[in-house]
């Protein structure tokens, strides 16, 4: 394969992961907003779209690891391919979690709407952000962005913990209410699931341009502008 083909089997590479983003990124908003209008037809469309999200990564997959047999990648292009792999699993993954909230979603159809302590919504926009702002730095091989990502998490977080504590009171203090409590629980764990996969694709942005493996800490480098590592 001569280096010009390599070059663009590279940015094909590229622009596959990112159609697949965008359908993970649509699912997730769409399976919020069945939550929150209780639109059984919505579901249907998130259900459509973890189909095609699951082809396309087995697609990528495979174009990826065919690069890796094909040529001998060096540096950031072997990094750049690692990190497709990777982040590709977890875009399939945050179609899992919007499946699984649009599942939540039927699963409420014959429960009555009530007002609980939580707000799925703020929470949805606050994961949903975190990935697109982590598929920004992809796209601009930008480690400051995706620094910022990584810092965005604990809130996400703190927010899970909130939920579970004001849920679980809820199931325990209103018994009757317990149906809708653990569903909307469910729904946080999957929203902050979301959030985890957006972190996971910011570590990996950090580790195709820097070659610095930041999992497990958020003491990074990532705000330096540092030029992409040959």
């Amino acid at each position: 394969m001569t280096r010009i083909r390599f070059q663009q089997s590279l940015e094909d590479l590229k622009e596959n992961l990112l159609v697949m983003a965008g359908l993970a990124e649509q699912a997730i908003q769409r399976a919020i907003e069945a939550y929150r209008v209780r639109d059984l037809s919505i579901c249907d469309l998130v259900n459509r779209s973890e189909v095609a999200i699951n082809r396309l990564e087995r697609d990528i997959d495979q174009a990826a690891l065919d690069l890796l047999a094909m040529e001998q990648p060096m540096a950031i292009d072997l990094r750049f391919i690692l990190s497709v792999i990777k982040i590709n699993a977890d875009l399939e993954r945050v179609g899992d979690a919007a499946k699984s909230i649009s599942d939540r979603v039927r699963s409420m159809e014959q429960m009555a709407a009530v007002d609980l302590p939580v707000d799925i919504p703020r929470m949805a926009s606050l994961a949903a952000d975190m990935v697109r702002k982590s598929l920004q730095a992809f796209i601009e091989a930008d480690v400051v962005i995706a620094g910022g990502v990584l810092t965005m998490d604990d809130a996400v977080d703190s927010m899970n913990r909130t939920a579970y504590k004001a849920l679980t009171g809820v199931m325990e203090e209103q018994s009757h209410l317990a149906p809708q409590a653990l569903n909307a629980l469910m729904i946080c764990r999957s929203l902050e699931r979301v959030a985890d996969h957006a972190t996971n694709i910011a570590e990996d942005v950090i580790f195709w341009v820097q070659g610095a493996d930041v999992r497990h800490h958020k003491s990074v480098s990532a705000g330096q502008d540092t030029p992409p590592a040959g």
